[in-house]
C-alpha cells in the first residue's frame, strides 16, 4: 500500500459526506483511495429522532490486518439522546485512514441517527 509522504504532499482537500444510518454496521461511509491519506478530523452522530434514543456503532476497517481487513470499534452501541448530537472523534484527536482503510456505521433504528464525517484528503 502506498502512503504519500505528509510533508511533501501535493493535494490537500478538504471533505465532510453525512449519512442517514441503517441497522447495518458494516454500511461504508468513507474509503480511502490507493495512494491516498484520509485525516479524520471528526465524526458525529447525530440522533433526529424527536423522542426515542438510538444507539450508534462506529467501526474502522483496517484494510492492513492480513489480506482480509479487520473491523475495529471506535465507538460501540454508545446510546445518543433524543435530539441530541455524540462526539466520537474531535479535531484535536484525529484519526488516519490509509489505502482500503474505511469508515462503517449502524444504528439500532432504521433514520433515526446521521453520521457526519469531515476529513482532509492528503496525497
Amino acid at each position: 500500500m502506498a502512503n504519500p509522504n505528509l510533508v511533501n504532499a501535493s493535494v490537500l482537500k478538504g471533505h465532510t459526506v453525512i449519512r442517514q444510518l441503517d441497522t447495518t454496521t458494516t454500511t461504508g461511509i468513507v474509503t480511502c483511495p490507493s495512494s491516498t491519506v484520509y485525516k479524520i478530523n471528526s465524526i458525529y452522530a447525530v440522533n433526529i429522532d424527536g423522542s426515542a434514543n438510538v444507539d450508534v456503532t462506529i467501526k474502522f476497517f483496517d484494510a492492513d490486518t492480513g489480506g482480509s481487513g479487520t473491523s475495529y470499534d471506535i465507538a460501540s452501541t454508545v446510546v445518543v439522546p433524543a435530539d441530541a448530537t455524540l462526539t466520537v472523534i474531535a479535531k484535536d484527536a484525529p484519526i488516519y485512514l490509509e489505502e482500503g482503510d474505511k469508515i462503517l456505521a449502524g444504528a439500532s433504528a432504521n433514520s433515526d441517527a446521521n453520521i457526519v464525517v469531515s476529513w482532509d484528503e492528503i496525497s
